[in-house]
């Protein structure tokens, strides 16, 4: 029963963004990423600002594979090499505002429901069903390191920092 109650939200949060995608409100936007590089983007948003090594790594692809992938996503306008403070030899990966903006179609749907659940349940519930989300997501899926909450909206800072699209 929870298993299927599980599976009934994540598939619902899957089909409303696609639903979203080929909506009419969005037939105008040019539509030139591929299935696999929006998964990709996909990826890259969730770990942050990865490195392209790191990238590689995770989705299990040699290095100068990812780098094409990256390349053509910046080229595209959905991603920025940004030079790191710490090492110049390095570049982070930095989604773009036009990506953004596209994933923003999910997660517009994510607040509404979540304005839902802070409607329906009391104070303390929802404290306990964040207690839990928390528990599954720190302790129950060590697999997949994630920054913490709030961390990825710094990906919304672009257009203050340097970018570099040159490889390293």
């Amino acid at each position: 029963m929870l298993r299927d109650s599980f599976e009934q939200i994540y598939a619902k949060f899957k089909l409303h963004f696609y639903q979203q995608v080929f909506s009419s409100s969005l037939q105008n936007r040019e539509a030139t990423l591929t299935t696999v590089e929006t998964f990709c983007m996909e990826i890259i948003h969730a770990m942050g600002h990865p490195t392209i090594n790191e990238f590689a790594n995770f989705i299990e692809i040699s290095s100068p594979n990812a780098a094409y992938k990256v390349n053509s996503l910046i080229q595209k306008g959905y991603l920025k090499k940004v030079r790191s403070e710490n090492d110049r030899r390095e570049y982070h990966l930095h989604p773009t505002q036009k990506y953004l903006d596209y994933y923003n179609v999910s997660y517009n749907y994510l607040d509404k429901v979540m304005e839902r659940i802070s409607q329906r349940f009391s104070p303390e519930e929802c404290k306990q069903l964040s207690y839990m989300l928390d528990t599954i997501c720190d302790q129950l899926m060590p697999e997949i390191p994630l920054p913490k909450p709030g961390t990825l909206v710094d990906a919304l800072d672009l257009e203050d920092t340097p970018s570099q699209t040159d490889e390293s």
